[in-house]
């Protein structure tokens, strides 16, 4: 199986275009998982008779087969973007809102007690406190929902989306497998630039984490 480097040479823009929008697709995703997944996670964390019917409902959503999320979806918001978004954000639910339930149950009972004790409000606390530490698991779970939905972004490619997905398609129709391959490698480029970018944003965001180590 060989490269067609001309024709690569000579779908440069279109390569860019696939690209772009295969990674706005999967970042959108991430966005609105969470800003879902975040309030959703601070009410399991302080409901606790809720907790285990919020996990388990991102379970359930999860274990749908995604191609059939897609089709469920297309007589809402039709052969569009907003059909991919949504169907990769019920993806990420399951991933973001167990790390960040599990992230905030890592914070030490006597930080927030010491926090109370001088006075801060329980919004101020989770704010300042609580989401600060709980960061670090926080982050794990959304390089991976990342590195998940630049996966699956492929899929929407049945729904006429599917961003560098569409490669796959137009090399499996043409039995030419320099699409497939390009496709392929860009795609996985995309999912270590982006968990490698996301493990920076992180040791930024940390600096406490460099100072005890």
């Amino acid at each position: 199986m060989t490269i067609d480097w001309s024709w690569m040479s000579g779908h440069t823009d279109d390569l860019t275009t696939l690209t772009v929008s295969h990674l706005q697709a999967a970042l959108s995703a991430v966005f609105f998982g969470l800003l879902i997944s975040l309030p959703l996670a601070v009410v399991a964390h302080r409901i606790r008779p809720l907790r285990g019917f919020l996990l388990g409902l991102s379970n359930v959503l999860f274990t749908i087969p995604s191609i059939a999320i897609f089709v469920l979806l297309l007589p809402v918001s039709g052969l569009t973007r907003t059909t991919t978004v949504i169907g990769l954000t019920v993806y990420t639910l399951v991933v973001l809102l167990r790390n960040t339930v599990e992230g905030l149950d890592s914070v030490p009972a006597k930080t927030k007690e010491a926090a109370k004790a001088m006075g801060t409000r329980p919004l101020r606390t989770l704010l300042t406190v609580e989401l600060p530490l709980a960061l670090p698991v926080i982050m794990a779970g959304v390089r991976i929902a990342t590195v998940m939905s630049i996966s699956l972004v492929s899929v929407a490619t049945y729904i006429g989306d599917g961003g560098l997905g569409q490669l796959f398609t137009d090399g499996f129709q043409r039995d030419f497998p320099t699409p497939v391959i390009v496709g392929v490698v860009l795609t996985l480029l995309l999912a270590v630039v982006a968990d490698a970018l996301l493990v920076a944003l992180q040791y930024v965001l940390t600096p406490w984490r460099r100072r005890r180590a």
